[in-house]
């Protein structure tokens, strides 16, 4: 290796003075007119291989062993070289380098050759103050000029010299730095920084900082074990020589030993710190109100529970729930003097074992004292109750929170937003979601979720649409969920437009059109009494992949029921049973529906024959067909079992058919069943409509009364 070479003794000994004086006296300038002090440094960035000519190479005799070397590590290909020569290979490879540099800078009409052999002498004397004092020399930069160098040269060296040092320092601290990027707490910190939210750069320099800190800390311990070292052998050494001076002294002198003590100080003690005049009265605030928030931030631990308190404790948590533990809590309180610790951990503690009188005891503890309760405790509770349904339960909090002066926060609002629309209570859902926009809360997903599926529990989609319009106005994309809540909502009340909106919202959305969808338009053309359209969107489904299931088939028969065109929906089921289509149930129920409609009895039994073949039992609408059917025909005994049937599950029943009931029994001539189905519709809340009264009134005047089937 050439910087081994240089700084070997064989090498040295070939710089004689005759060598140095010639090429000295053909530059005499060099050590006189020089001023490369002045002159900047080049950066440090290749390999120094190639310091010397190639020819300088052949002549010179480099040893056995060829090493290679890069701006950053020396790596021996036979042997490990010891830490001290690493060092100085290290530190001549920059030096060589940068000296150069700012050599060819000075004489840029030298040739290689020559610089080279400045580089030999200007090394040879830098390796020989090396040996004089080490690397504290250059440090110092007091090394004394000799009488081959200019002040200016030896300045430049030693500026160049103190570069590479502080170079080689960085990058010792840069390496050792990577070793603590990788200790456990500094990852440890790390992953809970991640967890809390700390994301990219941030992230990275917190890691860095904590490295750093943790580095310091490192040299600082690492600083005291050396002075401890140094202390331990002072004494040691102190020790051994003070022998001899006792023995000496004891023999010829008699003078007692001087005390040493520190001098009086007058005046207050300052301590600084980093520049901070720590002596000052404010910082004995700081300090009481870092105490203060350390009680805050560190956790409390509760107090040990013994005795008759551990007796009292174990009762309560005992209880059961319809036990009143009043009387328990009072004891306990007063034998414990408990603070919010202790509530929290008996609370915890009640939890694991009974959630129901957890409850119940978590109600109690709001209005004692020392429970310290806030306006948290009582939207846990209120969230609590709302999650298993318990609407009495929550509102009973929500009364308490308002006897006591609390105002809900944005967080209750939201939980009694989700709540109300949950339970359906569509006017204090709309209450709880307006409070959340006064107190300036923008909603989000999950409030609006729930918004707009308590206007489609409500029957009105369309104020569930607006509120869908606000969030996509607000770049909030809507659920798949609450596209088909709608659709289904819009299609269930056959408005076509708005069914066809959303359909159309869904796919500027991303949301692909399914067999769901485009059921419940077929659905709502359907019920609207448009088969052609109905039928659009049936062939489209099938255009899309999608094969037609038992209830979207159901849904084009009831289209085509509508308006009585059997022939067309004799030839779809033809279709479908040569594409490998086997009705169901549900379309069965339609065409049962149709068949009793047109009085045509024996096909509709032979209908709900097939019905029975699959295995399952007629649905409740095909009662209202047969009851309809029976009725209108004069078959009591069927009509009987038909009515039956419905009377037992009236509260399945909705206004439009609890009308159609009623006339086929007025047309039937069963005008006393009529009146019976009458007054069970309107103790269902229903209102009868005026000319159903009418057509009744006028069929007890006018027409024989026919017996009752009962």
């Amino acid at each position: 290796m050439i910087l081994k070479q240089l700084i070997s003794k064989q090498t040295m000994n070939k710089l004689s003075n005759l060598k140095c004086s010639r090429i000295l006296s053909q530059y005499p300038h060099f050590h006189q007119k020089a001023t490369i002090a002045t002159l900047p440094s080049t950066c440090w960035t290749k390999c120094l291989n190639d310091i010397f000519h190639t020819k300088i190479r052949k002549n010179e005799h480099w040893g056995s062993k060829r090493l290679i070397h890069t701006a950053e590590e020396v790596v021996s290909e036979s042997e490990t070289e010891s830490e001290d020569d690493a060092t100085m290979n290290e530190f001549l490879s920059r030096f060589v380098w940068i000296m150069r540099g700012k050599l060819m800078e000075v004489y840029p009409d030298f040739e290689k050759k020559t610089i080279d052999g400045m580089l030999l002498v200007i090394v040879g004397k830098v390796v020989e103050e090396l040996e004089k004092g080490g690397f504290d020399q250059i440090v110092g930069g007091n090394a004394s000029s000799g009488g081959d160098f200019s002040e200016d040269l030896w300045k430049t060296v030693w500026e160049v010299s103190n570069v590479v040092l502080e170079d080689m320092e960085k990058a010792k601290r840069k390496d050792k730095m990577k070793n603590f990027l990788q200790a456990e707490e500094v990852k440890e910190m790390c992953r809970f920084a991640g967890e809390v939210g700390i994301r990219g750069e941030m992230l990275r320099e917190y890691r860095f900082k904590w490295a750093r800190e943790k580095m310091e800390e490192s040299e600082f311990y690492q600083s005291l074990e050396r002075l401890k070292e140094e202390e331990e052998k002072e004494e040691e050494e102190g020790s051994s020589y003070g022998v001899g001076v006792v023995e000496e002294d004891s023999v010829g002198s008699t003078e007692e030993p001087k005390t040493v003590s520190l001098p009086k100080r007058r005046g207050k003690i300052n301590y600084k710190i980093y520049g901070l005049d720590l002596s000052d009265s404010k910082w004995s605030e700081v300090a009481d109100k870092v105490h203060e928030a350390e009680k805050i931030i560190w956790p409390q631990e509760p107090k040990p529970i013994a005795g008759k308190c551990k007796i009292i404790t174990d009762k309560i948590l005992s209880s059961q729930e319809e036990d009143d533990p009043s009387s328990l809590l009072a004891e306990w309180v007063e034998l414990l003097q408990p603070s919010r610790i202790d509530w929290i951990n008996l609370l915890d503690r009640l939890k694991e074992r009974n959630a129901s009188l957890h409850l119940k005891i978590a109600e109690h503890v709001l209005g004692e004292e020392s429970f310290q309760t806030n306006i948290r405790d009582y939207s846990k509770l209120i969230d609590a109750h709302a999650r298993d349904n318990r609407l009495e339960d929550a509102e009973r909090i929500i009364k308490k929170m308002s006897e006591n002066g609390i105002v809900p926060d944005i967080l209750t609002s939201t939980t009694m937003a989700h709540m109300y629309s949950k339970a359906g209570d569509l006017d204090r859902a709309k209450a709880a979601f307006e409070s959340l926009r006064t107190q300036g809360f923008l909603p989000d997903v999950g409030v609006y979720n729930s918004m707009i599926l308590a206007y489609v529990n409500a029957g009105d989609p369309k104020l569930g649409e607006s509120l869908m319009r606000e969030m996509e106005a607000r770049d909030i994309k809507p659920s798949k969920e609450i596209f088909m809540a709608l659709l289904r909502s819009f299609s269930q009340h056959g408005d076509v437009n708005g069914a066809q909106r959303i359909a159309n919202t869904m796919q500027f959305s991303g949301f692909q059109p399914t067999l769901e969808s485009c059921t419940l338009l077929v659905e709502a053309f359907g019920k609207a009494g448009d088969p052609d359209q109905a039928r659009h969107n049936f062939d489209y489904m099938i255009k899309l992949g999608h094969k037609p299931d038992d209830r979207c088939t159901a849904s084009m028969i009831a289209a085509y029921e509508k308006k009585n065109l059997l022939d067309k929906a004799l030839n779809l089921l033809l279709e479908l049973e040569k594409d490998g289509f086997e009705p169901g149930v549900a379309t069965y129920s339609v065409l049962v529906d149709w068949m009793g409609k047109m009085q045509l009895i024996d096909e509709a039994e032979q209908l709900l024959d097939k019905i029975a073949e699959q295995g399952e039992a007629p649905p409740f609408k095909v009662h209202i067909s047969l009851c309809d059917m029976y009725a209108r025909a004069n078959v009591e005994k069927k009509a009987l079992q038909a009515l039956g049937v419905l009377e037992a599950k009236k509260e399945q029943l909705g206004p439009e058919e609890f009308e159609r009931i009623i006339r086929s029994l007025i047309a039937g001539g069963f005008v006393q069943d009529a009146q019976k189905f009458q007054g069970l519709m309107e103790a269902r809340g229903f209102t009868v409509s005026e000319h159903l009264r009418v057509t009744l009134t006028a069929s007890q005047t006018f027409l024989r009364r026919r017996p009752s089937v009962r």
